[in-house]
Parts: C-alpha cells; sequence; structure tokens
C-alpha cells in the first residue's frame, strides 16, 4: 500500500486543516490531478496527487487539523516510492502479513477508525480555519504583550465630502512613524531584541464571513494616494475571493483596523507580536467641541493606540498619536473617492 503524506507547504508551516476534498475512496486519478484543499495560517492550498492510480483511503474529514508528513490519501498496490510509505516492518510474519500489521497500526486508517469507541464532541461548534487561527493569535498575544492604550480625536472637519478614511489613516500613519519610529518596529519578546523598520507595511484588518485577515500594503510612505487606493482594493478582492498570496499576509510592521467603518468609537485593538503598536479608527461623529474659546459642532474621528509597553513608552506613543492627529487634520485631498 502507498500513503501520500501531507508534503511540506512552506512558510514554516507545520499543520493544515482539511477544508474540501475532490475525491472520494474507489476514484481512478491522474498525476496533477486535485486531491484536496486544505487551509494553512497563510492561505488557502490545493493539493495535486503526485501519481496516477486508485485511491483506497482517504485520511480526515474537513475541519481536521493533519500535520506535515502525517497521511494524506492511501493509494491502492504495493509500495514503491519509500518516501510516502508508512515504516517498513520486519519480523517472521511481515512478508505474509505486511498489508495486514501496516493498517491495524496506522493510526486514523479506516480499520483503526472503525475499531475506535464514538466520541461526542463537547463544543458541536468548533472554532475552525480563520477562527482557530485567531484565537490561537490573540492567546499568544495576551500571554506576550503588555498592552497599553491611548486615545484621542482628530478634528476631520476640514475634510471634503467623500474624503478616503481608509487612505488618509495610512498616509497619517507613515507620518506619524517618522515622527516616532520606535512604533514601526518589531520586537522579540525571548532574546529581548527590538528591530527598527526604514519602511512601513500596513497590515489593514479585513473582516469576512470567515473571520478576520489582515493582509499588507507595502511601502505606504513611499506611494500615491490613488496607489494605495488601488493597493487596498486588490488585498481585499483577493481576500474575499480567499485567492490572496501567502506573501501578501506576512511581514507588517504596523497594523490598522477601521472598525469605525461598521459602528463603535473607540477601542482597545491588540498587538500581535512581532509588532508593537495597532492603531483603531471609530465612526466620524459630529462632537461639540471649543475652538477658540467658542462652542461649536466639529467633524472628530476617534483614535485607539494599543502599543507594546515592554518596548515603547508613553512619551513615544503620544508623539505618535501627536503627529496622527495633527496629519489628520489636515484638510488635504487625496484625489480618490
Amino acid at each position: 500500500m502507498k500513503y501520500f503524506r501531507l508534503p511540506d507547504l512552506g512558510e514554516g508551516l507545520t499543520e493544515a486543516e482539511i477544508c474540501e476534498w475532490f475525491v472520494q475512496a474507489g476514484d481512478a486519478v491522474a498525476a496533477d490531478q486535485l486531491l484536496v484543499s486544505v487551509e494553512t495560517a497563510k492561505a488557502i492550498v490545493e493539493i495535486p496527487s503526485p501519481q496516477a492510480g486508485t485511491i483506497s483511503a482517504l485520511f480526515g474529514q474537513p475541519g481536521d487539523m493533519l500535520h506535515v508528513g502525517e497521511p494524506l490519501v492511501e493509494f491502492a498496490g504495493e509500495a514503491s516510492d519509500a518516501g510516502t510509505v508508512v515504516g517498513e516492518l520486519s519480523g517472521e510474519h511481515a512478508e505474509e502479513e505486511s498489508g495486514q500489521i501496516m493498517e491495524d497500526f496506522i493510526i486514523g486508517s479506516p480499520r483503526a477508525r472503525a475499531e475506535q469507541p464514538a466520541v461526542t464532541r463537547a463544543y458541536p461548534d468548533a472554532l475552525r480555519g480563520v477562527l482557530r487561527r485567531m484565537a490561537r493569535n490573540m492567546a499568544e498575544a495576551h500571554a506576550q504583550v503588555v498592552p497599553v492604550t491611548l486615545f484621542d480625536d482628530a478634528d476631520v472637519h476640514e475634510w471634503p465630502d467623500g474624503e478616503d478614511t481608509t487612505v488618509r489613516m495610512a498616509q497619517a500613519m507613515a507620518s506619524a512613524c517618522i515622527e516616532a519610529p520606535a512604533l514601526n518596529a518589531w520586537f522579540d519578546g525571548q532574546t529581548e531584541t527590538r528591530q527598527l523598520h526604514t519602511h512601513v507595511d500596513l497590515g489593514i484588518a479585513v473582516n469576512t464571513p470567515d473571520g478576520l485577515f489582515v493582509p499588507v500594503l507595502r511601502d505606504i510612505a513611499r506611494r500615491s494616494a490613488q496607489d494605495l487606493r488601488e493597493g487596498i482594493d486588490r488585498l481585499r478582492a483577493d481576500v474575499q475571493a480567499r485567492a490572496i498570496p501567502p506573501a501578501e499576509m506576512t511581514g507588517a510592521t504596523i497594523t490598522l483596523t477601521n472598525f469605525g467603518a461598521l459602528g463603535g468609537r473607540y477601542g482597545t485593538p491588540i498587538v500581535i507580536p512581532p509588532m508593537v503598536a495597532i492603531v483603531g479608527a471609530g465612526m466620524v461623529r459630529e462632537d461639540p467641541v471649543v475652538r477658540d474659546r467658542q462652542l461649536c459642532i466639529r467633524r472628530q474621528l476617534p483614535l485607539s493606540l494599543t502599543f507594546d509597553h515592554r518596548v515603547v513608552t508613553g512619551a513615544e506613543a503620544a508623539r505618535f498619536l501627536g503627529a496622527l492627529v495633527t496629519s489628520l487634520a489636515s484638510p488635504g485631498v487625496t484625489g480618490v473617492g
């Protein structure tokens, strides 16, 4: 019998969740025919067959997690590839009963599954896919980061109608990173080393029915408003289509979450290591404010800045937030709708 194991999917990934099988036991498949789609921490990957043959068993159901190297499918016939066969047996009975012994002892084989007692899941709505990954990331952040959040409002009353909030936020964050570069950094808590970045790669939180994705908009300080808008649109379209390349989901140096597009004023966004800062933008509101000792109504953009206090000081964070407010208060037009 021949077993094709979950291959190395690159990017340092060690596990994947089964999304959809394209074949069934008993199917004859051709080499390079798609067998299954799996979801990693980076993207959905479709895995082709390494050979032509007949599928005799599938290992795992949609929603199950497999680790790299674990059996994925079993091909009918004798083993011919030591790289994919599970172990080699020796002993006086191995030659005459080899196939049976292998099936008995392979964890997850059809026979092994049939002999295991049925298990009722305590939580029938167990988290899967993106939601499971988000839960792990949040737990990791909670365990590692020492978060502090500052709040302020940017006066955007002079913005023209239809101003692009996300583009303006990206431009303002690029400007603030120049004023307070300590927030555009990575920190390794184990080695206690910090890496300051000379470019700003902005992670933009994108909400989907499947969960939260954070694609990365590269080198935002050197891009025009139109280029930023086109880049944001492309990333969001790729996320919605679940076709975003894994490379576009890694390497952010600071993050923006624009929750105000859905609702809410202030928040305490979560910093995901190795980054040290995240900015949250709330919903623009008309508020009574005092200007030149006079009470007036002005449009205000609520801002929330969470930073990792292990490596960022309060003064650095306040300087960043002040630069952000100043930049956003400018009436400059982004030139996009």
